[in-house]
């Protein structure tokens, strides 16, 4: 017996030694993520721009592997399982997607969007904010936010140069807008598809719970932008730009054409007993290789297409597959069960809705996302179950409007500025971004909370 009794202690101490070194890497690879992005998102090796974010990401979960505190095969069997938590699905998914839409701003729609709203508005600083928080929020329904981010923010720099305007207002309400709006549909943001694939959500079921919360959300935030920049926007704009004009009107057709049919067949996936990874990677391929043969037949410049296929943001297959890696090994090693008996206690929307939206800005939001839907599995029980996913995705998504830490798009933001040295410090940031996402996180949160 006293053997045996021995053999049991030896174990428990050494499980417990594995949960301390999972605790510590997952620790230090969070805090040293979140200064990577707040002080050195990038470094250059030569000429090729590498995120730091990533690499310190995989470098954690190469730890954790090494050191034997997660097994190699559980990992392995994990990331190929045939479930919708299956990160490669995932990352399918918002590959295909965001594909579709680069290529679209590649053609240069996008561009000629804003060029127009720009030139309709005349000398009114109020009727050209309006109209481009609108064109915003719109593309950022059916596309997505880091699109929507990286298409209009250089846009942004230019227009407000030539018009000698203050371009805060403007860059502000974008990404607000761009990070508001994208929790309507589940393709709009990257935590959307990861949390409510994970917990098996299909694309109608999602909007009929957070087509309220988001419309909550999204008037919420905007009044409090015209309130904020009210006095900027009483000065005269004192030049306009000219509408850009789209060369190719046959690839422009081609891409509406199969976001639209795309977005459309999402809709009705699990009618139809599709996965929404596969409709998606078929149109994005279709896409490449229909309008491949179409620029060879014409003559055309292959330009769009390469440049599609250089701007997908690779670099976050590493970051995700490493994240889902570290969350793995909380659950392995019984970390994350802890945590959740924790976060369950009161009223799960707001307990996983607050929480989430903290988490986001201290890990980032895909991360926290990872890490949310294997903390809800475990702790929520069938009638917290649905109410506790929307609510982390509220705040993945709202987070994001906090810091520039709360979302990869954030990350590619603050680097354009930097490029156009346009002065928007990380104080400043969150100065706005605590008066603008508390209340809209809030209201979205009431939202759910009304649909349930």
């Amino acid at each position: 017996m006293k053997y045996y009794s021995t053999i049991l202690k030896l174990n428990s101490l050494k499980k417990r030694g594995y949960m301390g070194v999972s605790i510590a890497i997952c620790a230090v690879t969070g805090a040293l993520v979140f200064l990577s992005v707040l002080f050195k998102p990038y470094f250059m090796i030569g000429k090729i721009k590498i995120g730091t974010y990533w690499v310190i990401s995989l470098v954690g979960a190469l730890l954790l592997v090494a050191l034997k505190t997660l097994p190699l095969d559980y990992l392995l069997e994990e990331i190929n399982s045939n479930s919708a938590m299956n990160p490669i699905k995932i990352l399918v998914l918002f590959f295909s997607m965001t594909a579709l839409s680069v290529f679209l701003d590649e053609i240069g729609l996008f561009k000629y969007l804003a060029s127009v709203v720009l030139k309709k508005t005349g000398t009114s600083q109020i009727k050209l904010f309006v109209l481009l928080y609108a064109v915003v929020s719109v593309l950022t329904i059916f596309t997505s936010n880091d699109i929507v981010v990286l298409t209009f923010t250089p846009f942004i720099c230019f227009f407000a140069k030539n018009a000698k305007i203050n371009p805060t207002p403007y860059l502000f309400a974008e990404f607000v807008g761009a990070n508001t709006w994208s929790m309507l549909f589940i393709i709009g943001n990257p935590t959307n598809v990861y949390l409510a694939s994970s917990a098996s959500i299909d694309f109608m079921a999602y909007l009929a719970k957070m087509a309220l919360p988001t419309f909550f959300g999204g008037i919420v935030s905007f009044s409090l932008l015209l309130l904020l920049f009210r006095k900027d926007l009483k000065e005269p704009i004192s030049a306009t730009g000219e509408v850009d004009k789209i060369k190719d009107k046959f690839s422009l057709w081609l891409g509406v054409a199969h976001l639209g049919a795309c977005t459309i067949l999402l809709a009705i996936s699990a009618y139809i007993n599709l996965e929404m990874h596969l409709i998606s990677a078929v149109f994005a391929l279709s896409l490449i290789l229909i309008s491949a043969i179409a620029l060879g037949v014409r003559k055309k410049s292959f330009k769009p297409l390469v440049s599609t296929l250089k701007r997908l943001p690779f670099e976050l297959a590493p970051f995700l597959l490493a994240m889902f890696t570290l969350v793995l090994s909380l659950n392995y090693n019984g970390v994350t069960e802890k945590i959740a008996g924790l976060m369950f206690k009161g009223e799960p929307i707001f307990t996983v809705g607050i929480s989430s939206f903290i988490v986001s800005n201290i890990i980032n939001n895909i991360p926290m996302s990872v890490l949310y839907s294997s903390l809800i599995e475990i702790g929520a029980n069938s009638a917290s179950f649905a109410p506790s996913v929307y609510s982390a995705i509220i705040g993945s998504n709202v987070g994001a409007c906090f810091t520039q830490v709360g979302a990869l798009a954030g990350i590619m933001w603050a680097t354009i500025l930097k490029r156009f040295k346009v002065d928007f410090s990380f104080k400043k940031f969150v100065l706005y971004g605590a008066l603008i996402s508390l209340p809209t996180l809030m209201a979205s949160l009431l939202g759910l909370l009304i649909i349930f």
